[in-house]
């Protein structure tokens, strides 16, 4: 990619045309670059039951994961009210972080874009600072003296 962080937001800005979003009418599009170059896009999708729904973030993930994808370099989400476009940063939500920590290094990139040329990045060490993660559940000694 010749200019990966444009093209990654305008893939985010794309996959949020997909949201479903009838209740809170945020629609929120993630694209997330793969190691291997691939890009996996998710959208918001929202169910009557709140917390049944899921996260932008965490489709693109699931799409990637299921593609035997492991390693990343960053992920792009945009957001915003529907049917308008994004006049604010969206962060990913605690959860997505989460997710994040499970697959991505601290080093990992996360862009919050309004658009292709404004967006602020940030590291997941600098998000989601103290995770907890895979290296701990690995360290049998630090959680079962």
């Amino acid at each position: 990619m010749t200019n990966w962080r444009s093209e990654l937001i305008d893939q985010a800005l794309t996959a949020r045309q997909h949201s479903y979003a009838p209740y809170s009418g945020v629609m929120v599009g993630a694209a997330l670059l793969c190691a291997s170059g691939a890009v996996f896009g998710g959208a918001n999708i929202e169910n009557a039951s709140y917390p049944a729904g899921i996260c932008a973030e965490r489709t693109a993930f699931a799409q990637a994961l299921f593609a035997e994808e492991r390693e990343f370099i960053a992920v792009a989400v945009v957001g915003g009210l529907a049917h308008i476009p994004p006049a604010d940063y969206f962060y990913p939500c605690g959860i997505c972080r989460q997710w994040m920590a499970e697959f991505c290094q601290g080093d990992f990139i996360i862009m919050a874009a309004k658009g292709i040329n404004d967006f602020q990045e940030q590291t997941l060490a600098v998000l989601l600072p103290a995770s907890f993660g895979p290296m701990q559940m690995n360290d049998k000694k630090t959680l079962f003296p």
